[in-house]
């Protein structure tokens, strides 16, 4: 069980791929599935992305929002939402504001070396800005109806 949970998000001010503020009050009133990716337009990143994009209707029903969270440029994330139909927003975390205190950035193994970057993690949000659920070092497949499974329980 992550530290994080119970805790609040930590406050942020971050850009979409829209170039619009958001920030941690945003999110307020909706159950919120953020998720932290490591790279645009690489393999795993595009298969969550398509995975969440696949799912959203059965997040929404949920009453739930999905926000993808990286280091990239909002030209990056652009191309990205264009050339995978992402029907949700992806926030530009370049100087790792949201990144670092959720715990998604740090040292990881990356083809057998130690690296420093994200580390692909997913926060549930309930409507009053509070951390549910972590998964820390998510594994793509089947990570998506996982989420959704914690959601439905934690909803009751």
């Amino acid at each position: 069980m992550s530290a994080l949970v119970g805790q609040p998000l930590p406050a942020f001010s971050l850009q979409d791929d829209q170039g619009t503020t958001v920030t941690a009050a945003d999110l307020k009133g909706h159950w919120t599935v953020l998720y932290a990716y490591p790279k645009d337009s690489t393999p795993g990143c595009t298969t969550e992305a398509c995975d969440f994009r696949d799912n959203l209707a059965r997040v929404q029903s949920l009453g739930a929002q999905v926000y993808g969270l990286s280091r990239d440029s909002l030209k990056s994330h652009q191309n990205f939402i264009a050339k995978q139909s992402l029907p949700f927003r992806l926030l530009s975390d370049p100087d790792r504001t949201l990144l670092e205190p959720l715990g998604a950035f740090g040292k990881k193994m990356m083809y057998g070396k130690e690296v420093e970057g994200i580390i692909r993690s997913t926060f549930l949000i309930d409507p009053k800005g509070v951390i549910r659920h972590v998964w820390p070092k998510v594994s793509v497949k089947g990570h998506v109806q996982d989420v959704l499974d914690t959601l439905k329980k934690l909803k009751g």
